[in-house]
Order: C-alpha cells, then structure tokens, then sequence
C-alpha cells in the first residue's frame, strides 16, 4: 500500500507570504512516497529512510515519549531558548512526530506492528517542500492503512503541525500544495486555485544551504520584520498571477527579474548564486531562487529559470545540475 504526495515551486512571494502577503506556488512531478508493510513484533512501528540507508523501530510508548520531548524542544525555541535546528535530533523524528501525531489525534489503535518506508525523489533542503511532501505521504498511507475517512484539513491541520518543528513558524505553502497539487494563491492561511502556468521553466541545483528554512525566516525577520519591501513584493505577485494567466512570457521573465532583485536585497541570495542569475539574465533569460534561499554560504537550493533553452553552458561553469520537472495537477493520494 503506497501513498505519495508531490513537492512544489514558489514562484513568487516567498518570505513575504510570512508577513501576510499573497505568493503564487505550484506542485510539481517529484514526488515523496510512503509505502505500509504489515509485519513485525506487537507495537512495534519501524521507520526506513531508503534514501539515506536508515532503518530504526520504536513501541508506540517510545514514540509517545518522543512527541513529548519534540513538544517540549519547540516550546523552548519559541521562548527563544533553543534554536530551530535544535528542536529534532535527526530527520526521521519528523516523521515519527507526525506519525504518532495522526496516530493519537484520531485516536487510532495499533493491533500489531509495521514498517513505513520513505523514499523521495525531491531534492532535500532545496526549497521543493521535501519535508512536507513525506510528512503527508506518510499521513495518507496511514490515514488509509487505519481506513479513515480522507479529510484534507485533518492531513493539513497534522503537516503542518510538524512543518513548524522544522521551519519555526511554517507558512503553510508546502503543506496546501502538496496536499492538493495544482497551483494557489496563497495569503494569510488561505488558498485559492489557479490554472497551472504554461511557461517553459528549467529547475537548477545549486546545492543543499547550509543554513535552514527557520534560520533564514529568523534572520529576515530581525533586519525586515517592519519594511515596507514587502509590498513590493506583493505588487510583483499581483502581476505575475496576471502574466501568468495570459502566458505573457516576457513579462513573467520581468517579474522574476525584479523578484530575485528583492529577494538579494533581504540578504537569501549568497553571491555565488546572484553571479548565476546574472549570468544566466546575460545569457537572456530569467532566474531566482525558488524557496527559503540561504543567509550564509554558497548554496540556496533550487533556482528556477525561465526560458525555452536550458542554460546548460552557465550551468556547467558554475557545476550546477539541471532538473527537468512539469506542473503535476494531483496531490496526495494513494497509488496501490
């Protein structure tokens, strides 16, 4: 029994979204997935991340015990005592908090023991919404493994919920994308569909940041908490949900010009990366970066170009890979 769930793009408003402005973001087909195998000791639920070679079990007790200190952890970083990277030990506690999470919010029963299997083919940390994307695939295979009726604010409600343990305060993007794939408008917790843009796009690694989603949101917030750049960003949004609609390519090429100025000027744009997008505008084109971006270092994830030809040549002078990827219509659901 398999359940996936897709990553996604912001195409514009990340980091404004934060502070109540609107941004436009679309899921995409990479996806997360989650496959229930029944088997195994009494209680006992073993998790294996096949993409890093990791497999552990714990009794329904030893998860409880978890959620409690993750709990705990979070409260202290929202009192400023911890720091975000803090609040998990290791990436499978995410999934093990959102698990035992689903578990106890529906009051679920556990007659015997099974293992999850997590596998993603969305780059980590890259700004797709990898997290959020195996944390609903995980909900869904559970949801469906327990034969609980599907409803999307429980799932949304329970990501999120663990989203926040990993991004301090998570805006809700990549929970409500990959929930329910497609593309939104999202401003101040609320989504409204939008037609899946139609313009050629190529997707660019430069490499996993060293800093984080909530350490990023954390240093914007000290030096832009009360800018009035964020209404610039929401006039670039408001236009580009226009562009988008008439697939005016060269004003859409524009509007991400203007996005990845502003994105450099809240200081998530590292220098090697801003000497790409230069690079790639010079080549005759239009690049930003795609998600949280970094505050330190050399990388910042995934950096979005939009333009008929991919710029294979830039790229390989920085040593950046290129990620074919379409818009995907459908969001978490079960597969077999």
């Amino acid at each position: 029994m398999k359940a996936i769930a897709p990553g996604k793009l912001i195409l514009t408003g990340e980091h404004a979204v934060v502070y109540g402005k609107p941004a436009i973001a679309m899921a995409v087909d990479r996806s997360a997935q989650s496959i229930i195998i029944p088997g195994g000791a009494h209680d006992e639920i073993s998790f294996e991340m096949q993409d890093f070679s990791q497999q552990e079990s714990f009794t329904i007790r030893a998860l409880r015990e978890l959620k409690n200190r993750v709990a705990k952890n979070y409260r202290l970083f929202l009192e400023g005592n911890l720091g975000i990277r803090e609040v998990l030990y290791k990436p499978v506690e995410l999934f093990q908090f959102a698990f035992i999470t689903i578990l106890d919010g529906l009051h679920l029963k556990v007659a015997s023991g099974f293992k999850i299997q997590l596998h993603s083919n969305i780059p980590i940390g890259c700004g797709m919404g990898s997290s959020a994307a195996t944390v609903l695939s995980t909900l869904r295979a559970i949801g469906h493994y327990f034969r609980v009726d599907f409803r999307p604010e429980w799932y949304q409600a329970y990501s999120l919920e663990a989203e926040n343990l990993q991004h301090g305060h998570a805006s809700g993007v990549d929970t409500y994308i990959s929930l329910h794939g497609g593309c939104a408008r999202f401003q101040e917790g609320r989504a409204e569909k939008i037609p899946l843009p139609r313009m050629p796009m190529h997707l660019v690694n430069t490499g996993t940041p060293i800093t984080s989603t909530g350490e990023c949101v954390t240093h914007v917030r000290e030096r832009f908490s009360q800018s009035r750049i964020w209404e610039d960003f929401e006039t670039i949004t408001r236009a580009m949900e226009i562009a988008l609609a008439q697939n005016n390519i060269e004003e859409i090429q524009r509007l991400i010009r203007e996005n990845h100025r502003l994105l450099s000027e809240i200081g998530v744009v590292p220098e090697k990366v801003q000497g790409f997008v230069a690079d790639v505008e010079k080549w005759g084109a239009a690049a930003k970066i795609c998600g949280a971006g970094a505050c330190g270092g050399d990388n910042a994830g995934i950096v979005l170009v939009c333009s008929e030809k991919a710029p294979k040549e830039v790229c390989e002078r920085y040593g950046y890979d290129i990620i074919s990827v379409r818009g995907e219509p459908l969001g978490a659901r079960i597969v077999g």
